[in-house]
């Protein structure tokens, strides 16, 4: 049985789910421009490398849900996956990304901080 991380209690629950959200959003371009690639070459050792990279996902998705919340942790992972995108495509095109996905990403992660941070009652 695999075991999920357990993180200092001395480290902030904030801090930990932030590191979370990155480290998620890492895994998932990186796992996208592996599946990209595999489309490209067929190369099993991409493939496998693949998902490798999303079961590491995975246990850090379980492993944050213990420190933060469900919600928090996705939109995170989310908003920080489309600038990671923007910038993995910016990277690889050399050719400025368009103002207008920049305007979709602030809007997103704007959308995310009212969900966050709106008082609910």
């Amino acid at each position: 049985m695999v075991s999920m991380t357990r993180w200092s209690d001395s480290l902030p629950r904030t801090s930990v789910a932030v590191g979370a959200m990155v480290v998620l959003a890492g895994l998932d371009v990186l796992g996208a421009l592996l599946a990209r690639r595999f489309a490209h070459s067929g190369s099993m050792l991409v493939f496998a490398a693949g998902g490798g990279c999303f079961l590491v996902l995975f246990w850090v998705y379980a492993s944050s849900l213990r420190y933060a919340e469900l919600i928090p942790v996705t939109f995170g992972w989310i908003a920080a996956l489309q600038v990671g995108l923007l910038i993995a495509e910016r990277v690889r095109s050399h050719t400025p990304v368009p103002t207008g996905h920049w305007v979709a990403a602030a809007g997103l992660i704007a959308l995310e901080g009212y969900l966050l941070f709106s008082d609910a009652g």
